[in-house]
């Protein structure tokens, strides 16, 4: 891959990290990631269970999502803690693409029960952070994005990034987005 593309790619990441939660309050960084597990719950609501399991080739099928999304947000939750402790989490970043051993196995409204219990424990754990707490603890997580390569395809770059406490929050809001649209598709076409 081409390393002025990797470089791009890289410097995109981190300056949105800057941005969008290294800098901000910590009130807004709150504020954005409940819209955006508002609106993937909202999206999740009329779901049914067989609608939720049911795949399209190649992509992952709506109720493989939300037991991914589980899966990742659910150790998120223990690496924010340490972080708000002062410390670095313990062991390897998150894998990029962790799922449970059995996520179509998985009784559906327990998965969306599930996924709303640690969606409100991060929520609770963000809304009770002092507004000036600072620390300078940082954990990894894997970045995943998409870049164009030499022969104009779009692939993924993957890479080990160390955030603070806030940048590393705001990666939820990201993570939700992404498998909001990838939720979407999934079930739009499904329904056609």
């Amino acid at each position: 891959m081409n390393a002025d593309v990797v470089a791009q790619a890289k410097a995109r990441a981190r300056e949105y990290f800057t941005t969008k939660g290294t800098r901000l309050p910590a009130s807004t960084v709150h504020e954005r990631i409940a819209e955006a597990f508002g609106a993937l719950d909202a999206f999740l609501e009329p779901i049914p269970a067989a609608a939720a399991r049911a795949a399209i080739r190649g992509e992952w099928s709506v109720q493989e999502v939300v037991d991914h999304l589980v899966e990742t947000h659910r150790p998120g939750l223990d690496e924010l803690r340490c972080l708000l402790a002062g410390h670095r989490p313990p062991g390897d970043a998150i894998p990029a693409g962790l799922q449970s051993k059995a996520p179509l196995l998985r009784p559906w409204p327990w998965l969306r029960e599930e996924l709303a219990r640690v969606h409100g424990d991060i929520l609770l754990t963000l809304a009770a952070t002092p507004p000036d707490f600072v620390t300078d603890a940082r954990a990894p997580i894997v970045m995943v994005v998409n870049v164009t390569d030499e022969r104009g395809q779009a692939v993924p770059l993957h890479w080990v990034e160390e955030l603070d406490w806030k940048a590393y929050a705001i990666v939820w809001r990201l993570h939700v987005i992404d498998h909001l649209k990838q939720a979407k598709k999934i079930h739009a076409a499904l329904e056609r």
